[in-house]
This record gives C-alpha cells, structure tokens and sequence, in this order.
C-alpha cells in the first residue's frame, strides 16, 4: 500500500471476495515446480508494474539501472492507481500465464493470493536475494507457508502522536495512556483518536490492538483462524471499551487516515494513532496548531510498545517470466542504499534497516528513530490467500462491536466463521 497509508473502501476489497476465492487453489504440483525452474538464468529486457499513484519514487530508479545496465533495459508498465484494479490487471494477465509483466510491486496485502495461485517465483536457489538487512516484518508480510515470494520494497507502520504541551513523555503503555486522558479531559480535547470508519483502516487498528496484546488473527497457513484465545480477547477488549469509554471518541468511527489528520492538526486530540506523513504535515502545514507542540513514538500495547500493523509494497517475481536472472538482480537493486536512501529522502520509508540510522537523515526527517522502533516490532496484517475477505470478517464484526450491536466474545466467534467460510 502506498506510504501514506490511504487505504480503499471495504466495499471495493468485498467485491473482490469471489474472484479471489476462487482463483486460489490453481496453483501448485510439479507444473508449478517446472515453471519455477524455467527461465532462472535469462538476462534481457524486463517489464516492471507498479500501481500509478507510486510510479513518481520509482521512475529515477529505473532511469539509473538503465543507464548501468543498457543490455536489461527495465520498462515501466502502470497498473491502475486503486489496489483493486491492480489486482484484477495482474490476475487476468497471470491466469493465462502471461510473462508481460516480470516484475510487480505487489500490496502487502496481496502476496499470498499471488503466492498461493502458483504465480510467484519463489525467491529462492538461482533467485536468491540476501534479505538479512532487511525490516524482518516487512520479509514476513512476503514469506508464505514458510517460502519467501518477493522482497520488500518499502514499508510503513503506524505511530503515536502525541502533544508535548499536555503530555511531556510518550506512555510506556496502554495502561499509561488511557490513565493520562485526564490531562486531555482537562484541556478540553479528545483522548486518543484512530481510524473507526468501515474500511480498511478498521482492519489495521483492530489487528494492531490484537497483535499489541499478543494475539493472532489467522494460523501460519493463512487460513485457519486463531480469535479463540485470551490474548485476542483482550485486544479487541481494549479497543472496544475505549471507544465505548470515550478514550477513543465517538466521531471516530466515520474517520479514515484523513479525518484523523485535519483533527490531530487541528489541536482537537492529545493522542493520534496515523502514518508518518502526517508528522510533516503537523510540523510544516501553515494551518497546523500543534507546530513545534508534538513528538511521535511506537504505538502502545498491554505492556509496552505496541506491534503496529504494516503498509507497503513486496516486489515479485513472475513465474512465467523468461529473464529471472535479470529480475532478480532488478530486486536487489532496488533494496540497495543508495535506492533505499532516495526513497526515505522522498517520506517513502525504506525497508533497509541501516537506513533509519543515518544522522543527517534523522535531522531532516526527526520520526525516523520511532519509526524504525515501530518497524522493528511491527507485524504484517494476515498473510492469507483470502485477504479481502478475512478484512471484511475483521472490519464487519469490529465495527458491531464497537457500536455495541455484538459483545466481543459474540464478534471475535463471527470473525471467525467468516475465516473459516472464506477458506472453503
């Protein structure tokens, strides 16, 4: 997903459900095995796609590998800007085992569908790439039924906002915040705020509480369902009674990243939980209130820092493509320092760790510490092959919950007859 964290509509992920599930399952058997093998030592020409709303950071990274590399020309090919369309140009193109596209930069979010369809080239053998000074969430959010599937290209993780004006220090945890919402009730603004709306932000801070309370929403073989224990009860315990508590205000639940900045801006909220662009915003927006009045730190969980939920996008190779090598060499590149340097310099946050540790980069971009702590604990959403509708189960039943229409035990037991009917 892009590095701002917008995310697309529930309505536009469920009306993907059906074409996802059942597309799943095509791939696999020793067809899948030959295909794997086949074309791992070509060099050429290869095509690289990417969602439109992104192609600006990666544009002069094509330019310089191809001025180096005139005899593998990298071509870019646009995918729409929308995380759907991509998926349905993609899908369309690799069901009729096309190798138009050798390399796309996939959503987080999409991995596993592309792995368990068979499409992927594993990154393995004669496409190995060293990934051990990469953000180890971000190799996770690509790694699927134990095999690695793309390398990260870039990341991001949700923070805490919080007014040094009202509250020096960040909370050490969840505890901690919700007893200083009474320096917020005394200033007369809201405690905490998030995104509550009916979309995909509703995923992000649902499995962020679950995850910050050190439970799972679905097994290693991203489909079997894992809601049923304390640690998931508790998470979604604790998002659920401050929304019904007023430590998350009502007005929330219409709110998506953008609503939750113009608030956090306008000086209506102690604490925010958003994306890092946000923070340039605050500090260089001529509207800000909060200008030189707020610090960022890793969101909070039962006891400590919380485990925030990843955005970003993992490169792949195509199973079908004929120039492997070639592609394989486009994927470290791009993981390079310098490549991995231009993208933090453009607020798209590298997945290299070394990166976040750069002085002169900390002074430019001051959230880059807090930002690598959230990174370095942070944790991939679901990684399942029926992405769009294990979301839609979260979203759904969440959003009963907070508005008191379910009791969490009742949501987290529909979250997971939905997991488990998604995977039929």
């Amino acid at each position: 997903m892009a590095v701002h964290g917008r995310f697309l509509k529930a309505a536009a992920a469920a009306s993907m459900v059906a074409v996802l599930t059942a597309a799943c399952g095509n791939g696999g058997g020793d067809e899948s095995d030959e295909q794997a093998e086949a074309g791992t030592s070509g060099v050429g020409p290869i095509t690289f796609a990417m969602g439109s709303n992104d192609t600006d950071k990666l544009r002069p990274v094509i330019e310089q590998w191809n001025a180096e590399n005139p005899d593998q020309e990298v071509t870019l090919r646009e995918l729409p800007a929308e995380q759907d369309g991509q998926r349905d140009t993609l899908t369309q193109s690799l069901q009729t085992e096309s190798g138009e596209y050798d390399v796309f930069a996939l959503d987080v979010t999409d991995t596993a569908y592309f792995a368990a369809n068979g499409w992927l080239q594993p990154i393995e053998g004669d496409t190995e790439v060293d990934t051990s000074g990469l953000i180890e969430a971000a190799v996770d959010s690509a790694t699927y039924n134990g095999t690695l599937y793309g390398i990260p290209q870039n990341t991001n993780a949700q923070l805490l906002y919080y007014r040094t004006d009202l509250q020096p220090e960040a909370p050490a945890n969840w505890d901690a915040l919700v007893a200083s919402c009474e320096a917020a009730e005394g200033a007369d603004v809201d405690c905490l705020q998030t995104q509550l709306s009916l979309y995909e932000g509703l995923t992000v801070a649902a499995t962020q509480f679950i995850h910050s309370w050190g439970g799972q929403v679905v097994g290693d073989d991203g489909q079997t369902p894992e809601l049923d224990t304390d640690q998931a009860r508790a998470g979604l315990t604790a998002l659920v009674d401050a929304y019904q508590n007023g430590v998350i205000p009502p007005q929330t639940d219409a709110f998506t990243e953008e609503e939750t900045a113009q608030a956090f801006l306008a000086g209506e909220t102690m604490y925010s939980y958003n994306w890092p662009y946000m923070y340039e915003s605050g500090q260089s927006d001529p509207t800000s209130q909060v200008q030189g009045r707020f610090e960022v730190a890793p969101i909070v969980g039962q006891d400590g820092a919380g485990r925030s939920t990843l955005g970003g996008y993992n490169n792949a190779i195509n199973v079908f493509s004929e120039n492997k090598a070639t592609a394989q060499a486009f994927l470290e590149f791009i993981i390079s320092e310098d490549v991995q340097m231009g993208f933090a310099e453009q607020s798209f946050p590298p997945v290299l760790s070394s990166i976040y540790d750069d002085e002169a980069l900390q002074q430019e971009f001051p959230y880059m510490p807090a930002l690598k702590a959230a990174l370095e604990n942070a944790e991939p959403r679901p990684v399942t092959p029926y992405y769009p509708a294990v979301s839609k189960a979260i979203q759904d039943n969440t959003f009963a919950a907070l508005r008191g229409e379910k009791n969490v035990e009742q949501a987290l037991t529909d979250m997971s007859a939905a997991i488990d009917q998604a995977a039929q």
